[in-house]
């Protein structure tokens, strides 16, 4: 309605204005005629063109007016815009009641969001820490940063010190779970430790056994050599003497290896076609036979056996196993469980240590690794041979007995 009252406003105040110009040119042709004094032609020539310009004025006024808008349709659009007034603040308030449900709306939904979050990310947070293991931190460590980040994608914020807050938790949670697991192996350890002393002990009461047996066979022997022939057979003697004197010595060693609970063997092994070059196991052994243990390693667990770089005997074998591990904790080929001891270094770097902490040592540079050798030259006829072989060995070890009927 505005729009069409300044439109009629314009309307006047143009009319108003024509007609003001008009007259101001009527007054200017009206003065240059007194001043110039022109001539009848010329006058009724000036109004000749005064008429026409005026013709011209008529009917631009007429124009105009004709233009404006009559008053019962300004008032029908005064009332159709009252109308689009009021149906525009309808909708204004309707969609600003929409807005503030919608506001509300999503307010419900982002605490639901929040509650849901912290729900799903405490239950992870308990859920990993739980399943915590001293051989899997990296992988639950993983597992957290993708629950961070699922978090962070359903719009549930977590700041970066609350992020780091729960990597630190992780860890100290995992620094409880090593100790704890370091406790078990400890503990197993010295189970471990008492069976080994245990056997240990058997073996060297066996050992004293069979040393008695021995000494006693031997000292009999002697007593009837020296009743039977007294200097006849002084070799003999004194043979027998030798014997009967290594084996008390043996006995005597036998006794003192009972009471040193702390000495063994510490072995340097390598296993070629298992590991590859320059990965080395470093263990200890109390048995009297080290080479025992050697051999169990290899038996069935891995396709070749093992070569023995160096055999170590000790008074104190765990202080020096534990002084390797420590020393080439880094080369560690198993970098989360601990108790794996395979280690990949030179073997010179090891004889340092060795030598440092033990003195001096024999050991063996090269590995044989004889079995691993031969498989990697042997031709296929020579395999097939051989696997046909063992299969014939096989079969006939697989044939029941029968036992023969008397005739």
């Amino acid at each position: 309605m505005g729009t069409v009252i300044a439109f009629v406003v314009g309307c006047g105040l143009g009319v108003l204005f024509v007609l003001f110009f008009v007259h101001q040119e009527r007054k200017q042709l009206k003065d240059g005629q007194n001043k110039l004094h022109l001539d009848k032609a010329s006058v009724e020539e000036l109004r000749q063109e005064l008429f026409l310009k005026e013709q011209e004025l008529r009917r631009t006024v007429e124009r105009t007016l004709g233009r404006a808008v009559a008053y019962e349709e300004l008032q029908n659009e005064n009332t159709i815009l009252k109308r689009d007034l009021q149906n525009i603040d309808v909708t204004l308030h309707k969609l600003q009641l929409d807005k503030e449900r919608q506001d509300e709306r999503q307010g419900e939904l982002d605490q639901h969001i929040r509650e849901l979050g912290s729900r799903y990310l405490g239950d992870n947070v308990k859920w990993i820490g739980g399943s915590l293991t001293p051989n899997n931190f990296v992988k639950c460590k993983g597992r957290l940063a993708k629950v961070i980040e699922r978090c962070r994608g359903i719009t549930f914020e977590i700041s970066k010190d609350e992020e780091s807050q729960f990597f630190s938790d992780l860890k100290t949670e995992y620094e409880k779970v090593v100790r704890a697991a370091l406790e078990r192996e400890e503990q197993a350890r010295i189970k471990a430790q008492i069976r080994e002393e245990q056997k240990l002990e058997r073996e060297i009461e066996r050992e004293l056994q069979q040393v008695e047996r021995e000494r006693a066979a031997i000292q009999a022997a002697l007593d009837k050599a020296r009743e039977e022939a007294r200097d006849e057979h002084a070799e003999e003697v004194e043979r027998l003497k030798e014997r009967l004197a290594e084996a008390e010595a043996r006995a005597e060693r036998a006794k003192s290896r009972a009471q040193m609970t702390k000495s063994g063997h510490v072995y340097v092994i390598s296993n070629i076609g298992s590991f590859g070059e320059t990965v080395y196991k470093i263990g200890m052994t109390r048995r009297l036979e080290p080479n025992d243990r050697v051999k169990e390693l290899g038996d069935a667990s891995v396709p070749f056996p093992f070569d023995v770089h160096m055999m170590i005997s000790s008074d104190d074998a765990p202080k020096l196993e534990h002084a390797l591990h420590r020393a080439f904790h880094r080369h560690r080929v198993n970098r989360v469980n601990m108790r794996k001891e395979f280690f990949r270094v030179p073997l010179t770097d090891i004889l340092g240590v060795v030598t440092k902490e033990f003195g001096q040592v024999d050991y063996v540079a090269d590995a044989e690794a004889l079995e691993y050798r031969q498989s990697q030259v042997v031709s296929d006829e020579d395999e097939e041979f051989i696997e046909e072989l063992f299969a014939e060995e096989s079969d006939e070890d697989d044939e029941p007995e029968t036992d023969e009927v008397a005739t």
